[in-house]
C-alpha cells in the first residue's frame, strides 16, 4: 500500500495550526463567533457559514450566508461581513483587518478579500469542492497578484464540519419524506 502523500502536509498545517492559535487565543474566540453567525444562517435556511472582521482586536463586523433568501449569488457570509466593515470604515481597503469565516473561502470570495487588502483570513473548516486557500486552488499563494494575505485554516474545524454535516444531513432527512 502505498503512503498517503497528504498525512505529512495536514499534520504539518495542523500544527501550525495549533502554533497560531496558541500564539494568538482571540483566534479561537473570534471563530466561536462566526460560528453563531453561521448558526443564524441555518435558522433562516441558508448554509450554515459565518464570518466575522476584526480590527486592532474589536469586531467591526459579522455577517452570514444569506444567496438564497436575498436571492444574491454573491451574498456569501464572507462578503456580507466585508461589505459591512467597509461600511462601517468609509473605505473599500481594510488594511490591518483579519477575516475568521467557518468555511474555506471560495474563489470569488478570496478574490474580494485581497481587493480590500485584509491582512489575514482564518478559516475553520476545508472545503474540498470550491476552496480558494489550498483545497482546489491556492488564489492567496499565486504570486502574480499584487496583494498577499496571511491565511491560517482549520481553527475549531471540528465544531464547523459538525455543524456543515448536520445540516445537509436534515436538508437530505426532508427532501426523502413522503409529500403529504
Amino acid at each position: 500500500m502505498m503512503p498517503d502523500p497528504t498525512s505529512a502536509a495536514t499534520h504539518e498545517q495542523a500544527t501550525v495550526v495549533e502554533a497560531a492559535v496558541h500564539a494568538d487565543p482571540r483566534a479561537e474566540a473570534y471563530m466561536a463567533l462566526a460560528l453563531a453567525q453561521a448558526q443564524l444562517a441555518w435558522e433562516r435556511g441558508e448554509v450554515p457559514v459565518g464570518a466575522v472582521v476584526v480590527k486592532d482586536g474589536e469586531v467591526i463586523a459579522t455577517g452570514f450566508n444569506q444567496p438564497i433568501g436575498g436571492h444574491d449569488p454573491t451574498a456569501h457570509a464572507e462578503i456580507v461581513a466585508l461589505r459591512a466593515a467597509a461600511e462601517k470604515l468609509g473605505n473599500y481597503r481594510l488594511p490591518g483587518c483579519e477575516l475568521y469565516v467557518t468555511l474555506e473561502p471560495c474563489i470569488m470570495c478570496s478574490g474580494a478579500m485581497m481587493h480590500a487588502r485584509l491582512a489575514k483570513v482564518v478559516y475553520a473548516a476545508t472545503d474540498p469542492k470550491t476552496g480558494a486557500c489550498g483545497s482546489v486552488v491556492n488564489l492567496f499563494d499565486e504570486q502574480k497578484l499584487n496583494h498577499h494575505t496571511q491565511v491560517l485554516g482549520g481553527v475549531l474545524a471540528g465544531e464547523a464540519s459538525t455543524l456543515l454535516k448536520a445540516f445537509f444531513a436534515e436538508r437530505r432527512a426532508a427532501s426523502r419524506k413522503p409529500v403529504a
